[in-house]
């Protein structure tokens, strides 16, 4: 098992670039099932989560083919329609196989996902979706299992909405008879990207990006090439430690428009950004940051995916500030772990007060989840001394070798093995 470790030690300072965003990835990968054709998809970020739904597709009998950031998918020779749970269990996305096996072969057999141990994400959503639209599921030993004649068209409403929920019923429509539409659908970009990808493969998508979008079936889709976006996560990430280590860091190759109030917290908590098409910089100045309050909600607003993060920016800001998470009911592991470093954290229940402090001190900690990850390292850059952090399989799992890219900014920082 390997360790981060981390030696603060000043501000980060230069350039990097941004990989593809993982959460568009992995539904652009199970969209491949759709077709018989292959489909091209570039950059795809070489991180964990993306290798394990790569190793589920060719064990259900996908041909791939992989050059650095760009791989193939060729669906023809799919011989399986079960997703077992020794893989499915390190990684929630494998619940997007269930829409596209069960439109093209009608049956599906996959594992309730897992993942991070942040709170309950409800499928719900997914099977009453399929089940409007004609398939009938139970679920027996831990796993989903769907059949149907063919999926017709329904009018499908959430409750609240799901990302995964969305896209899973997008691709699912894709291939039913009629035409599907979902309300209160995710506005996310990783949804609006989906709809790119379906669209090139021959579907006929409408509304992605808004709270209503309508899918007319086709018989089949053919074969496609798509480019990932930008990881808007990642992206705001590294802004998020440049600002806590008072550094001037600029990102490429990110999408500035998917950042909004990202964006929007940094600059109130006193960092000045410039912005380019494709390129954001952020300057401190030397000065520290100023406590800015937030609150998580589903996109447009402040993604659950970056509070870790500015926890951790407030832990070493000037003034208090509070994290309120509105998505997860268990994503204040990471504090714990910061109180630890010695910062000045209450939590009164889904709120965490953050009394800032100039400096944390290094500590050992264990990261508990991916975005949890992120804010130990963030902290421990910021810390006096020297910080080993455990269980780094949860920043593999949505980090494209951040390691190297925050020791190209100046970070004192490198993996070894546990002893």
């Amino acid at each position: 098992m390997e360790k981060i470790l981390v030696s603060g030690n000043g501000p980060l300072r230069g350039e990097t670039a941004i990989a593809g965003a993982k959460n568009a990835a992995l539904p652009a990968i199970a969209a491949t099932l759709l077709s018989a054709e292959p489909v091209t998809i570039s950059n795809v970020p070489q991180v964990r989560d993306i290798s394990t739904a790569l190793e589920l597709l060719v064990l259900l009998g996908c041909s791939m083919e992989r050059d650095g950031s760009e791989l193939t998918l060729t669906g023809a020779g799919v011989h399986s329609v079960r997703a077992p749970y020794e893989l499915v269990r390190t990684m929630r996305g494998s619940i997007l196989l269930l829409g596209p096996l069960l439109a093209r072969f009608g049956v599906a057999d996959v594992s309730l996902p897992g993942g991070c141990a942040i709170g309950s994400r409800p499928v719900n959503e997914h099977i009453a979706g399929l089940e409007r639209m004609g398939a009938e599921i139970t679920i027996d030993a831990g796993y989903i299992k769907a059949k149907c004649r063919r999926l017709r068209g329904a009018n499908i409403s959430f409750d609240t909405p799901s990302v995964t929920a969305t896209e899973n019923l997008m691709m699912a429509a894709s291939l039913a008879d009629g035409v599907t539409t979902i309300e209160n659908a995710a506005l996310e970009p990783e949804v609006s990207d989906l709809a790119l990808l379906l669209s090139s493969m021959g579907a006929k998508v409408t509304g992605a990006g808004t709270s209503t979008i309508r899918i007319s079936g086709c018989r089949q889709l053919h074969g496609a090439r798509h480019r990932m976006p930008p990881d808007r996560i990642e992206s705001g990430t590294f802004l998020t430690a440049a600002a806590a280590t008072r550094g001037d860091v600029t990102i490429r190759e990110t999408q500035p428009a998917h950042l909004g109030l990202v964006l929007s917290k940094l600059k109130s908590c006193g960092a000045e950004l410039t912005v380019g098409e494709d390129w954001i910089r952020l300057q401190s100045h030397g000065r520290r940051p100023r406590a800015v309050s937030i609150s998580t909600a589903p996109y447009p607003a402040f993604p659950t995916d970056m509070q870790a993060q500015f926890v951790a920016l407030n832990a070493v800001a000037e003034g208090t500030a509070t994290a309120v998470e509105n998505i997860f009911e268990n994503r204040f592991m990471h504090v714990a772990e910061l109180q630890r470093m010695g910062a000045d954290i209450e939590l009164q229940g889904h709120t965490a007060v953050i009394n800032g402090r100039e400096r944390l001190q290094g500590a050992p900690v264990m990261a508990t989840d991916l975005r949890a990850s992120a804010s130990l390292i963030i902290a421990a850059l910021v810390a006096d001394g020297q910080s080993s952090i455990d269980r780094v399989y949860h920043l593999d799992r949505g980090y494209a070798n951040i390691v190297e890219k925050l020791a190209s900014l100046g970070a004192n920082i490198q993996r070894m093995q546990s002893e």
